[in-house]
């Protein structure tokens, strides 16, 4: 599953193991759906839905984030020898620029930068009119297993 030093990636096994893992997860919870990965970067949808909603019926800043993390750190994956590293997400910050009240949201978590330890995401949530709901940034940290 790794991409170290550019090897391609499998995108359907790598999307079919993103489907096995959310299992009984938040991202089932919140319907998170990986639809695309490649060398640098994850996508994944999201319905909006009383599911994501806050009180006042528009999606919860709290989703959005959710939802970059979840892209984030599974695109960090793909950048580490899991057998023998794992990744924990460090610090995300998102600004929300748009509500929205119903319909899907699209995910793209894109690297900003990949070192030994720490890696940068940048994650757009766009809608179906590709408008910018929120922006977010993620750091992880790269880990050996014990």
């Amino acid at each position: 599953m790794s991409v170290k030093n550019k090897k391609t990636i499998d995108k359907e096994a790598v999307l079919k193991m993103y489907e096995e893992v959310s299992k009984n997860t938040l991202m089932e919870t919140l319907q998170i759906k990986y639809v695309d990965a490649g060398q640098d970067f994850l996508v994944a949808t999201m319905p909006v839905n009383p599911r994501v909603h806050q009180p006042m019926g528009l999606l919860h800043g709290g989703a959005s984030v959710a939802l970059a993390e979840s892209l984030g750190s599974g695109a960090s994956l793909m950048l580490i020898d899991p057998a023998t590293q794992e990744i924990r997400g460090i610090e995300i910050s998102a600004n929300h620029v748009k509500s929205k009240r119903a319909g899907i949201v699209t995910g793209t978590a894109r690297l900003l930068h990949r070192g030994r330890t720490v890696h940068l995401w940048e994650i757009r949530i766009t809608d179906e009119n590709n408008e910018l709901i929120s922006i977010c940034k993620i750091t992880n940290i790269v880990i050996d297993k014990k």
